[in-house]
């Protein structure tokens, strides 16, 4: 309530009087003692001058069940629970103070004395449920009398649930705590705030923290908090937990674990776990499976827990395994050598030790080959260099193999063969234009440069740039032999810089090359006019061939005209075994251009000493005759030969004669263009003359073959007519004879269907009957099989049942034995005899005398049939009956 508002309700009313009604107050103040008393309902009250109502009428406070409120500043009761006044009437007051009031047992209302201020008002009280509690926190120091213990300010402590909390004025509520709930496979981590004993009675220290695996809801303490909930991790058979140590401690398995030490844990182990507090994950581990063709080999293997550092260990499939901490593969999982019978693995040695498998100590550096078939696996004091294949080589195949020992290169050529453990594969290098010209045919494009008069250097150097880039693309194997098919009729030369000498092959022919060889590389001349080193080729055409040149001549009265000529030539080789003539060929590097300056030469010595006039008229004969020579019946002869290299001129073919002076061109052209009208102006007249005379004779062929066109016309008119009346007369007849042909053939093929479906019927009526038969024949033998297996098996069962029934009572009577059969039949007249002596008779006999006697039925009837058995053996009878006769 506040008391502010109270009083602007007591100020604003006028009047005197105040009915106060039941169970409500007021707070009256006299202004003559300034002492406020307290006022209760139900009464009127009038209010005198000096008096000022400063509160009321206002409801007193209920409290109900389950709640509470809290007055600040209570009055002072005594022992009785009366308030206690000062002198002055005014009542007294615990200052500052704080008083928590229940629900009374009479639930009677109360209201507030002068100078009580309700802090808090009627509120439930706080329930704390299950699985929860209210951490506490003393801010006086107090007695707890529920726990029996001395609280201190600043303890705390829980209450909890399910309980109601009574609140205290010495205690405060922090907050409400749940309950965490631990599910399977899960743990709680919880941190000490201070020393304390936990729910398990074990001592924790500031900062501590540790684990609560056990399954449900967990209620931390008031000094205990939560710092996570660790799910613990499954491990199965292909996976475990690479842990690592954060302090010395013992782990969940007993075992001592230090700090920094890592280990694996895995379902071997247990099948689930959760992080240890001083437990750190450093990953979780696959499993590594290996199957039967797998290997591989583990660096730093630990054994024992303990990592043996620099040793290999050797892990063969099939077999699954998990790598332990500090171990890593060397390189991976790797696959069996499966060496075939073409096929070999070279090993290496980097370790001393016993090679079983050779029956030899093997020392590091060691090289040895392991050739299939086989399967290999190498162990850790090895490495594998390479594996090998065996390398089929034709007859025309070949590679270059070098001893790593002497250093030796050789030429493997024509076997199959297979690389040893101190050879290996050899790659020869060659220069880079001997490279291009393996891989450029030397018949298709050599002569391209003298083919085309008109090329110039750029489009031979495209040609050549364009081969190059061809060829490049495609790589030689350097290591293979290396072959070159020499054409026909020409020639190369290979040089052994190891034998210092060299050899000359003549095409065709295939070059092997071997590893201390080399070709020879000519470059010749080639362009018009030749220039020097403009054709590349490893190959010497011999010819007949032609090249082409330009030169400039000067007549002997100083004209200067460019002749093109083109020299025919080959190469003279009488005997091709004789080395020495062979070698002749590749004595001239540039025969091309030698040949062309010696025929230059002539050419213009000749020419300068000849009139222009003249050299116009016989250049022919004068250019010849130069070259070529006379011989002594002063004829020009038939040849120009070389005796350096055997090159043989045989012809020359003057292409071209042209004036370089441009006036004497202009003069040579008019002169050359007037003799060329008169000819072709004769040729015009004796051309219009025949082109007249063959006119008529073209139109009288012409005239005579019309005539003859139109005779025959006339007579294929005459056979059109014939054969039109004889097609109108087919035609007539025609008609009928096909409407007949088709009703016949109608009638034919109407009978043929009849036929057939008659044929048709009678077969599936034969197929169903045959099929009936067939059926009622597998039916009889299948019910005759039936009823013979049903009779079999029971004469079967009729003799087993017989040949139990025999043994069964057999067992029984070796069972019971000959004593007990012969006990039980006698039992019968010996009970008899004991029974007639028990009643005293001597001897009786009733008869008609026409019948035997027989004492044990008549005893047995004066006994009542206590036997019960009239049906037995006669004999048994007859044999009790003389017992009892005998007895008797």
């Amino acid at each position: 309530m506040n008391p502010s508002t109270s009083s602007t309700t007591a100020s604003s009313s006028k009047s005197p009087v105040y009915r106060i009604p039941p169970y409500h107050y007021i707070h009256v103040l006299d202004q003559n003692t300034n002492v406020t008393r307290l006022e209760i309902g139900p009464k009127t009250f009038i209010k005198q001058d000096n008096e000022t109502v400063t509160i009321g009428p206002e409801k007193m406070i209920t409290v109900p069940p389950r709640h509470y409120c809290v007055v600040e500043s209570p009055v002072v009761r005594n022992e009785a629970g009366e308030v206690v006044f000062d002198k002055n009437g005014q009542a007294k007051l615990i200052h500052a103070d704080l008083d928590i009031r229940l629900a009374q047992p009479d639930q009677a209302p109360f209201p507030l004395y002068p100078g009580e201020v309700l802090r808090q008002p009627v509120t439930p009280l706080k329930v704390v449920p299950a699985n929860s509690a209210l951490r506490l926190k003393a801010v006086l120091d107090f007695d707890d009398e529920t726990a029996k213990e001395q609280r201190k300010a600043g303890d705390e402590w829980l209450f909890e649930g399910p309980a109601t909390y009574i609140p205290r004025k010495e205690v405060s509520v922090e907050e409400q705590i749940r309950a965490t709930v631990i599910g399977s496979n899960q743990a709680i981590r919880l941190c000490a705030k201070k020393e304390i004993t936990d729910r398990t009675g074990q001592r924790r220290v500031t900062g501590e923290e540790w684990l609560v695996k056990k399954t449900g809801a967990y209620l931390p303490l008031a000094y205990e908090t939560v710092v996570s909930v660790e799910n613990a991790y499954v491990l199965t058979d292909k996976k475990a937990l690479h842990l690592r140590a954060l302090k010395t401690f013992t782990d969940d398995f007993g075992k001592e674990r230090l700090n920094g030490e890592e280990w694996l844990v895995t379902h071997v182990d247990t099948e689930t776990h959760t992080l240890n507090v001083y437990e750190q994950l450093v990953a979780v581990v696959d499993v590594i499976t290996l199957t039967s063709r797998q290997y591989c080999v583990i660096l730093d293997p630990v054994a024992d827990g303990k990592p043996q550092l620099g040793k290999k260990k050797l892990v063969v499939g099939e077999k699954s395994f998990f790598l332990q901490p500090g171990e890593k593969l060397e390189n991976g999982i790797q696959d069996v050598y499966i060496l075939g019978e073409d096929e070999g693995v070279i090993i290496k040695c980097i370790e001393t030790f016993n090679d079983e498998q050779a029956g030899a100590t093997r020392n590091p550096g060691d090289r040895w080959m392991i050739r299939g078939p086989a399967e290999y696996i190498p162990p850790t004091q090895v490495e594998v260099v390479t594996r090998q294949k065996a390398l089929p080589l034709d007859e025309n195949e070949g590679i270059y193999v070098r001893d790593i020992k002497t250093g030796r290169v050789r030429a493997v050529i024509g076997e199959t063969y297979m690389l040893t453990h101190n050879e290996e594969l050899w790659q020869k290098e060659l220069p880079k234009q001997v490279e291009d010209l393996l891989t450029r045919d030397p018949l298709a494009e050599r002569n391209v440069p003298n083919r085309n008069q008109g090329a110039d250097k750029s489009q031979q150097s495209t040609t050549t740039s364009g081969g190059s880039s061809k060829s490049s693309t495609t790589k030689r194997d350097k290591s293979k032999l290396i072959t070159y098919r020499v054409p026909h009729n020409a020639c190369v030369q290979i040089y052994d810089y190891k034998a210092k000498k060299a050899r000359i092959v003549f095409g065709p022919e295939l070059v092997m090359l071997g590893p201390d060889e080399q070709f020879t590389l000519l470059s010749l001349s080639g362009t018009i006019p030749k220039k020097p080193n403009q054709i590349h080729t490893l190959c010497l055409l011999l010819g007949p061939d032609f090249f082409t040149d330009v030169i400039v001549i000067e007549t002997a009265d100083h004209a200067r005209l460019s002749l093109q000529l083109s020299y025919n030539w080959h190469f003279a080789v009488s005997d091709m075994t004789d080395e020495k003539e062979a070698s002749k060929l590749f004595s001239v590097p540039d025969f091309v251009g030698d040949a062309a300056k010696a025929i230059a030469s002539r050419i213009r010595g000749a020419v300068a000493g000849t009139q222009f006039d003249d050299f116009h008229k016989n250049s022919a004969h004068i250019i010849r005759s130069s070259v070529f020579g006379l011989d002594e019946n002063k004829e020009v002869r038939s040849q120009f030969v070389f005796p350096q290299n055997n090159l043989v001129i045989t012809s020359i073919d003057i292409q071209s004669v042209e004036p370089v002076d441009q006036r004497t061109r202009d003069a040579l052209q008019k002169s050359v263009q007037l003799a060329i009208e008169i000819t072709t102006n004769s040729q015009e007249a004796a051309a219009k003359h025949e082109a007249s005379r063959r006119e008529q004779e073209a139109k009288g062929l012409l005239e005579r073959q019309r005539i003859k066109d139109e005779a025959e016309a006339e007579d294929v008119r005459k056979s059109l007519l014939e054969l039109q009346a004889l097609s109108a007369a087919v035609e007539s007849t025609g008609q009928a004879k096909a409407e007949a042909q088709s009703r016949a053939e109608s009638h034919r093929i109407e009978g043929e269907a009849a036929v057939e479906q008659a044929r048709l019927k009678a077969e599936a009526t034969r197929i169903e009957a045959e099929a009936e038969l067939s059926r009622l024949k597998l039916a009889r033998e299948a019910e005759i099989k039936f009823v013979r297996e049903q009779n079999e098996l029971e004469i079967s069962k009729k003799g087993e049942m017989s040949r139990i029934e025999t043994d069964k009572f057999k067992f029984q009577v070796e069972a019971i034995g000959p004593a007990t059969i012969q006990a039980i039949a006698t039992s019968g007249p010996d009970t008899q005899v004991k029974l007639l002596q028990a009643l005293g008779i001597q001897s009786m006999l009733v008869t008609d005398g026409n019948s035997p006697i027989n004492l044990m039925g008549f005893g047995q009837g004066l006994l009542g049939g206590l036997n019960g058995n009239t049906h037995r053996n006669p004999r048994a009878s007859t044999s009790s009956n003389r017992y009892n006769v005998e007895e008797n």
